[in-house]
């Protein structure tokens, strides 16, 4: 017996499963936003499931109800993998066909019901819907750009609120046509080949007809498959031969130049993130960027020129000068190779490593001093007065009472002897290369509005103090007024002290190693006990870290940051407990010297612990949970 359908076309069995569908879906959305990217990945799966099942049998109108779905799914998928999560190929299933309505008399279609329209020899549906779907989908299918959007037919020949695009009959007045002859479309450098504009001119020729049963219908519901994803690039480490470094020549040039559009933008133009090398390799909508060994052909070379579609950068920013593109082309002809920390480092950060790498102390304590100058002006008043106080090791500044600024120098200089009992160096400013500096904040309102201005981001309720080191800069800021007693403020200022002096070791050095350092030192700083037999003593496991242990799963998420703040932070000092424990301290401090020397993280770990930092990590786990 049939359900009757509600009053949106839909039973209430296909309504049931397309509810069920979108909570999947902002259940993923919701733990991608948390950067809980495995638990993202369970709801995409299980969405995927449900699509696969439910379409299968199902009307057209639960179809077209669950395509917004399927789009969101899709840019999930490229969201997730650009976090290393494998999630199984999602190709839109077929729309299934739409039945006649019939006459209770006879066999032919209800009116208002009108025949598929023959397309005089050119089939939109097997023949121009393919390529529309994708040279364009991506853009103007699966999203709207430029307010132009072409999923459906009936879309299409609406075209974006300027006017049509297509003209039935006439080449020479579509606007579609005009912008693939004139190359400014697709956009990004992809190309619509001879023979497929010959295709999309016979069929306007024709009349641009539909021979379809549904122009509603998504354009890619029955379409040739879509080609087979092309092989990604992979990262080349750098020989030591090449004139031109990634690292030192050219990522700074792309940090200077594609900001907001293609480096820490919100939203990627033209599918194209280059925050770090691996998504400069995986290219964008428009396909790979780079092709190593051949720098004049390769796209990021002819979109610098301005060679092949719209000139890079665009908004009014100014061009590469030749000399620049000429540094890139040949980077690019020396083998694109990367000479950063690793392929995931943001640009950001490969660049000005690669300048402090190459930087005195003392430039790099005039520059910070410089940002800090720059830094302090966004929170205090200008009608305020700011106090400097320079140390051996530090610049404090503030906008507290002098005698306090003073205060925070003296105790800070004081915990240098926690720094040292972690961290070595042969001069004293190459504790932090170069001084470090100390923000002092009176209020705490100020401290919070510091990291929203500065660093983007707010302020856990319980914080009081923090560091943060991005290549160049290097400071801790804290809350310290004339009313706190000086125990108040020292305990404020070591535990964030010896991560940032562990921190400014090398230039991949994990949070998870400075935190976690940091506060087993400043819980030890003071009290020298040590286990019978020299021998590790396992410390009693609390909740919190019971369930932070279950939540971690594998060591991979936790080393690929893919818990909680909350989560990983006690897990890291829990870890490093163990590590800084007179057993492993040798290991621990070899890790730090090989730091120091420029090798990587996971080289220098594995030097040390003869043990990658996965095989380390999960060790640990058994240890301590006993498994």
């Amino acid at each position: 017996m049939e359900v009757p359908a509600n009053a949106a076309g839909l039973t209430p069995q296909e309504k049931k499963t397309v509810q069920s569908v979108n909570a999947n879906v902002l259940r993923a959305g919701k733990s991608y936003a948390a950067d809980e990217y495995e638990a993202s990945a369970e709801y995409i799966r299980a969405a995927i499931k449900q699509i696969g099942e439910a379409v299968d049998g199902g009307s057209p109108r639960l179809y077209d109800e669950l395509v917004p779905a399927m789009q969101r799914i899709e840019k999930a998928r490229t969201l997730l993998d650009l976090e290393g999560i494998t999630l199984p190929a999602f190709k839109r299933p077929t729309r299934p066909a739409e039945k006649p309505e019939m006459n209770s008399k006879d066999t032919k279609p209800a009116p208002g019901k009108p025949a598929p329209v023959p397309a005089d020899g050119i089939s939109f549906t097997k023949s121009v819907a393919p390529i529309l779907s994708n040279r364009c989908g991506r853009c103007h299918a699966s999203d709207s750009k430029g307010g132009f959007n072409l999923a459906t037919y009936a879309a299409l020949m609406k075209g974006p609120p300027e006017g049509v695009v297509i003209f039935a009959g006439d080449t020479v007045g579509s606007r579609l046509i005009e912008t693939i002859e004139t190359g400014d479309m697709p956009r990004g450098g992809g190309k619509v080949t001879t023979a497929e504009l010959k295709i999309l001119k016979d069929w306007i020729k024709a009349g641009a007809k539909f021979d379809g049963t549904d122009p509603a219908a998504p354009i890619a519901a029955g379409t040739a498959p879509a080609e087979a994803p092309r092989p990604r690039l992979k990262a080349m480490k750098a020989t030591g031969k090449e004139t031109v470094s990634f690292a030192g020549d050219v990522a700074p040039l792309l940090v200077e130049s594609c900001k907001g559009c293609h480096i820490n933008a919100m939203r990627a133009s033209g599918g194209l993130s280059m925050d770090t090398f691996a998504q400069l390799l995986r290219g964008g909508d428009s396909g790979d960027i780079i092709i190593p060994g051949k720098g004049e052909e390769s796209l990021l070379v002819k979109k610098l020129r301005g060679t092949m579609g719209l000139r890079m950068p665009a908004g009014g920013r100014p061009a590469f000068s030749e000399e620049s593109i000429k540094l890139i082309s040949t980077w690019i002809d020396e083998g694109a190779t990367l000479d950063g920390a690793s392929d995931n480092q943001p640009l950001q950060v490969m660049s000005q490593l690669a300048w402090a790498a190459a930087a005195t102390p003392q430039e790099l304590s005039d520059r910070r001093a410089e940002i800090a100058g720059e830094n302090i002006k966004l929170v205090v008043p200008s009608d305020a007065d700011v106090t400097e106080e320079i140390t051996e090791h530090f610049l404090v500044v503030g906008d507290g009472a002098p005698d306090t600024i003073k205060l925070v120098a003296d105790l800070a200089e004081q915990q240098m002897k926690a720094v040292k009992s972690v961290v070595s160096a042969d001069a004293g400013q190459a504790f932090f290369k170069g001084r470090a500096t100390i923000f002092v904040m009176s209020k705490r309102y100020d401290y919070s509005e510091f990291a929203k201005m500065v660093e983007g981001r707010g302020i856990p309720t319980g914080w009081s103090s923090h560091w943060k080191y991005d290549g160049i800069d290097g400071y801790v800021s804290l809350v310290a007024t004339d009313r706190d007693d000086e125990d108040a403020i020292e305990a404020r200022l070591t535990s964030p002290l010896v991560s940032l002096a562990v921190a400014t070791r090398g230039g991949d050095v994990p949070r998870w190693l400075a935190e976690g350092t940091g506060k087993v030192i400043a819980k030890r700083h003071g009290n020298t006990e040590k286990s019978p037999r020299g021998r590790t003593k396992k410390p009693a496991v609390n909740q919190e870290l019971v369930e932070a242990l279950r939540a971690m799963g594998s060591a991979k998420q936790f080393l690929d940051g893919r818990l909680t703040p909350e989560h990983s932070d006690l897990i890291a000092t829990d870890l490093m407990s163990a590590m800084l424990d007179r057993a492993q301290r040798k290991g621990f401090d070899g890790l730090l010297r090989n730091l120091s020397r420029g090798l990587p993280f996971e080289k220098a770990f594995i030097q040390s612990f003869e043990a990658t930092p996965q095989q380390f990590v999960e060790a640990w786990k058994r240890w301590r949970t006993g498994s």
